[in-house]
């Protein structure tokens, strides 16, 4: 990132290319949009970039990977826990995605930063600040069966490694799920479009259970 001026003012924003001005400290929720969030996190590299392929594996294209297995998992979710599961990794279109070893090391102010961006987020598309703890777990389930299929087909972890930090999935095989990176424009535009269909359906959802 640009480093500023010296003397400079001390700045905790980011100005996206929507115009909106996001304050990272005390983030609005009038001040996050989805075409920024898609644009942000096809543009993050999963394993800091250390995975096989012409393309780095996006956060975008990990994101509805753990979509996907969470419906696997809960395929009567509603519409609505399937939007939580695509977003679940969506503050990282602002403060990238830190691999653990280094959010140990950087301690509770990066999750503190990380949780005050997702409650945002969730407010902004009307989803609940803080998610059921069956719905979290599920989505970390999911997100720890994209995590081994990853590290093991395309970040260079053994079998033995990536059972011992994600746990090995029962029930799932990698051949149902199409893990090859795509191209920056190829994960922008399906994120985005995954997150309207997730939308049109919670809206009709809505729409049929307030019918009197």
């Amino acid at each position: 990132m640009a480093a500023d001026r010296a003397g400079a003012p001390p700045r905790a924003w980011q100005r996206m290319l929507s115009g909106r001005r996001l304050d990272l400290l005390d983030p609005s929720p009038l001040d996050i949009e989805i075409a920024d969030i898609a644009h942000g996190l096809a543009r993050v590299a999963r394993w800091n970039g250390q995975t096989r392929g012409d393309h780095a594996f996006s956060v975008a294209q990990h994101s509805l990977l753990v979509e996907a297995l969470y419906g696997e998992l809960a395929p009567a979710a509603p519409a609505e826990a399937r939007l939580a599961a695509l977003l679940h990794d969506a503050p990282e279109y602002v403060i990238g995605d830190m691999i653990s070893p280094f959010k140990s090391v950087m301690g509770g102010s990066y999750k503190d930063c990380e949780l005050r961006l997702q409650r945002a987020i969730h407010l902004r598309f009307s989803l609940p600040a803080e998610l059921a703890a069956s719905l979290r777990n599920d989505i970390k389930r999911a997100d720890q069966i994209a995590a081994y299929f990853e590290a093991t087909l395309l970040a260079g972890f053994s079998t033995a490694e990536a059972t011992e930090y994600f746990g090995r999935p029962r029930g799932f095989s990698a051949d149902s799920f199409d893990f090859t990176p795509k191209s920056v424009t190829w994960a922008q535009t399906a994120f985005l479009r995954r997150f309207k269909t997730l939308e049109t359906r919670r809206q009709s959802s809505h729409a049929v259970n307030s019918t009197p």
